[in-house]
């Protein structure tokens, strides 16, 4: 790439590319006079950035005594559990980022953090999680804990009401998709889905529109910006938009063993089958918690 694509690549103004050449901070090389930049090695730097970035995060976390780092999938009651449990529990801190479920994974295993939150279905077992252990997290002994179940459908605004009514309209023009990103659990299902059905990307609008959480892609629609998305159906209700549901899913923490003793972490399971947590859940609705704080799995 030149100077003005790894600039649209980077998603920056082409002045910083030169500022991070100046500061030889960027990988590339200058042939004829001008700046290249080789795809794979600007994609290896921006792992290694983002991985950093993350670690020296993650030290700083981590000396905040009582505080825990998840990363992983997104939920709207997420962040209710997790005000609840400072609430009630104000000597512990559990800061989560959306990095959708299989990158939760891979930072568990890197160490990066404490806790993943996944819902990552296997077709072939019909199982969640547990059959994706081995591939995204060989160097723990991971304990998954169930947090709930969920309802996951399309998200209709008001233009696309008229004409969306299933999968079979995706590829209408008129509609306008907002997607998660690569690596999130609803992408993973929305991919799938599409297979079976013989749909390519290319032919949906918007496929690579992407945002990081549910209520991202509610926003997306209520904003005009984008006609469906796929979210939970807590998502709908806040944005009151129409809802087709896909199905119910389950929703898991998974960690390592020796963080299943934390404080921090019996605080949050504690707070998850709290009294208070549950009332504020219910006005939202769609959520079972049946197997709420139970072990699903224990290496």
């Amino acid at each position: 790439m030149n100077t003005k694509e790894v600039a649209r690549y980077l998603d920056i103004h082409e002045k910083q590319v030169y500022l991070l050449i100046k500061a030889g901070k960027i990988p590339c090389t200058k042939i004829t006079g001008k700046w290249i930049f080789p795809v794979k090695l600007i994609d290896e730097w921006l792992q290694n950035s983002i991985a950093e970035g993350v670690r020296k995060a993650g030290k700083r976390i981590h000396s905040v005594e009582g505080s825990l780092l998840a990363s992983g999938s997104n939920d709207p009651v997420m962040d209710i559990l997790l005000t609840t449990v400072k609430k009630y529990h104000p000597a512990f801190t559990i800061f989560s980022a959306n990095t959708g479920s299989v990158n939760g994974l891979k930072a568990l295993n890197a160490g990066l953090t404490d806790i993943a939150f996944s819902h990552l279905f296997d077709p072939r077992t019909g199982d969640y999680n547990i059959p994706f252990l081995k591939a995204y997290c060989p160097n723990h002994h991971p304990v998954v804990i169930n947090l709930f179940y969920r309802r996951i459908g399309f998200l209709v605004g008001r233009t696309g009401r008229k004409i969306f009514n299933g999968w079979e309209n995706l590829t209408d023009r008129r509609i306008r998709f907002v997607n998660r990103q690569n690596g999130s659990g609803i992408r993973m299902l929305l991919d799938e889905e599409l297979g079976k059905r013989g749909i390519a990307p290319g032919e949906i609008t918007g496929y690579d529109a992407e945002v990081y959480t549910h209520l991202e892609v509610g926003l997306s629609i209520v904003s005009d910006e984008a006609d469906v998305g796929i979210a939970s159906a807590a998502a709908a209700k806040i944005f009151d938009l129409r809802f087709l549901p896909l199905t119910s899913e389950r929703f898991d923490m998974i960690l390592d063993q020796k963080t299943f003793f934390e404080p921090a972490v019996q605080a949050f399971i504690e707070t998850l089958q709290s009294d208070a947590f549950r009332k504020r859940v219910e006005k939202i609705g769609n959520y079972d918690f049946r197997d709420s704080g139970r072990i699903l799995h224990s290496a």
